[in-house]
């Protein structure tokens, strides 16, 4: 597998696009509506106050992730950071290789750690991958999420010290 992490360009977000609405079309593990447009998806993953990364998967870009402060002001100590993989490249270690380099990256920009305020309980990939990199559950958000399927369901607050 040839996979390359890199800052994010602006000639990027026409795959950054791709990748976001095949992920959040189907409205079961992000609290994107799935009929959310272009211009705010870009505008919410690619701001200058955000560091947005994307992985090319032999010369494609299948992956892209972002990380920011958590809080602003005296909790900007904490990075939060989203991840998504198009559905073609699911299963080829993407998502744990974004996952290892944002941490990593994390720790360059300063960051003391990282916590994901709303990881989907019934997600089960996505609560595996963070805790086989190190996250912890450290809460329980009832009803948090507006399943389509399943309904109201909780999410997990997840955490790591870095």
């Amino acid at each position: 597998m040839d996979l390359l992490i890199r800052k994010a360009k602006v000639e990027d977000q026409d795959a950054i696009w791709d990748i976001i609405k095949n992920v959040i079309k189907t409205g079961n593990s992000y609290v994107f509506y799935p009929d959310s447009s272009r211009e705010k998806m870009i505008n919410y993953w690619c701001p200058k106050d955000k560091h947005t990364f994307v992985a090319l998967l032999d010369h494609k870009i299948m992956g892209t992730f972002l990380i920011k402060d958590n809080i602003p002001d005296n909790g900007s100590h904490v990075a939060n950071a989203s991840f998504m993989t198009h559905p073609d490249a699911h299963g080829k270690g993407i998502g744990y290789t974004m996952g290892l380099y944002s941490l990593e990256e994390a720790r360059r920009l300063g960051y003391r750690a990282m916590q994901f305020n709303m990881v989907i309980k019934s997600n089960e990939p996505a609560v595996k991958l963070w805790t086989k990199l190190g996250f912890q559950i450290i809460g329980e958000i009832p009803e948090a999420f507006n399943h389509p399927i399943n309904g109201y369901t909780n999410a997990y607050v997840m955490y790591q010290k870095l």
